[in-house]
């Protein structure tokens, strides 16, 4: 569930290249905060500005990656932060931390984009851990005129000392709304004009974490924010399904997102298992070893069977095809997604041959929301797309569809 490389391929590839036209990395900025009235509990903790990117940099390696839809929305130099706030962790308020870009020079008030990674397991890549060397691709948004916002999740940056619980719903939803509200609370604070509108859009797990953010919106008016459209790629909504594929038998070639949710789930619900309760060895101590914040996907997947009958401890799988292992399956049905009801307009992006997240994960999904009533919801297969190769023909569609409601 990895949207990082994607995003690179599709807009920043050349950006090594291309650095003369990055203003440098000064020494941090930490803006003064003047104190303001709020009705809810202020939860920016500090926005240190980084660098100031121009647009013509942008624009040109849009241009470069075959985006001249994005090159010709690229209007803005903007400013890059590492934005801190206050979230929740399992009850206790914790600091989390992203990346905000500010487009500079605005003429009217603009619309917040709050954008989700995928799947990440080194914590080098968490978006706030900024490098001209390896933009997150987002960037490109904030000089298109988006007050844009990049969480970087419960689990990475300045809350790196916790797990990132990965695909749970209620810790994926209240990480973006909080970073939302600390962003909209430091526009305020420096006479920055933002509209309304507030767009949410994430790819792979970023892509879940849209929807999760989106619910926790719809259902919670109490945040006082509205989503004005929200578009999501490739999210495994369906966690029971994706448990289906597991129990299959099927070789599965990316066993790292599996072992990634199971100790997710074992730290964040309290389980406190033994690895080996869920793995065979030497699986069960690899895993220990490999999911540390250091490694790439790639590195993980390649030191772990893909077969399930050789990753998974043979009592717990047995479990799983049978009526074993409730906890685990209740907490895949609590964090699910498809039998929610969305009630903004939602776009869903799923490329039919991908093998990660199966087409069939969107397509139930979208099928269970759309017989719940949801109001308006399209669903755009990618036709031969794979998991790494759909990110790009999403973003084509999503901006003009974004820009029209902006």
């Amino acid at each position: 569930m990895k949207g990082k490389k994607a995003l690179k391929t599709i807009f920043l590839s050349a950006v090594l290249a291309m650095s003369g036209w990055f203003s440098g990395c000064k020494e941090a900025e930490v803006l003064e905060e003047k104190p303001v009235q709020e009705v809810q509990k202020d939860l920016l903790v500090s926005a240190e500005k980084l660098t100031t990117i121009q647009a013509a940099g942008l624009r040109q390696i849009a241009v470069s990656n075959g985006q001249s839809q994005l090159a010709t929305l690229v209007k803005y130099d903007v400013d890059v932060y590492r934005l801190t706030y206050l979230t929740t962790y399992n009850g206790q308020e914790m600091k989390a931390s992203g990346l905000m870009v500010v487009p500079l020079n605005l003429t009217s008030a603009a619309p917040i984009l709050s954008a989700h990674h995928g799947t990440t397991f080194d914590q080098k890549y968490a978006p706030s851990n900024f490098q001209l060397s390896s933009l997150t691709g987002f960037e490109a948004f904030g000089a298109a005129g988006y007050l844009t916002l990049v969480p970087d999740f419960i689990g990475y940056g300045v809350s790196r000392q916790v797990l990132h619980p990965y695909y749970d719903m209620k810790h994926s939803g209240t990480a973006v709304v909080d970073m939302i509200k600390a962003g909209k609370s430091f526009f305020r604070k420096n006479n920055i004009k933002a509209s309304e509108k507030l767009f949410l859009a994430g790819y792979s797990e970023g892509g879940y974490v849209t929807l999760a953010a989106q619910k926790e919106l719809e259902e919670h008016p109490e945040h006082g924010l509205t989503v004005t459209a929200s578009g999501a790629g490739a999210g495994g909504y369906d966690l029971e399904g994706m448990l289906g594929r597991v129990v299959s038998g099927k070789p599965y070639d990316y066993p790292a997102n599996l072992a990634f949710i199971l100790q997710a789930y074992n730290q964040t619900y309290g389980w406190n298992r033994p690895l080996t309760h869920f793995f065979r060895e030497p699986n069960a101590t690899r895993i220990q070893e490999l999911i540390d914040g250091t490694r790439t996907s790639g590195s993980i997947n390649s030191a772990l069977d893909k077969d399930p009958a050789k990753l998974f401890n043979p009592t717990f799988l047995a479990a799983l095809k049978g009526d074993g292992e409730q906890a685990l399956k209740q907490a895949l049905k609590r964090n699910s997604l498809k039998n929610w009801e969305p009630k903004s307009p939602t776009r869903l992006y799923h490329g039919t041959a991908d093998t990660m997240v199966p087409f069939e994960n969107s397509q139930v999904t979208v099928d269970a929301m759309k017989a719940a009533g949801a109001p308006d919801l399209k669903f755009i297969p990618i036709k031969g797309g794979t998991h790494f190769s759909s990110l790009e023909p999403m973003i084509k569609d999503l901006i003009p569809w974004m820009e029209g409601m902006k």
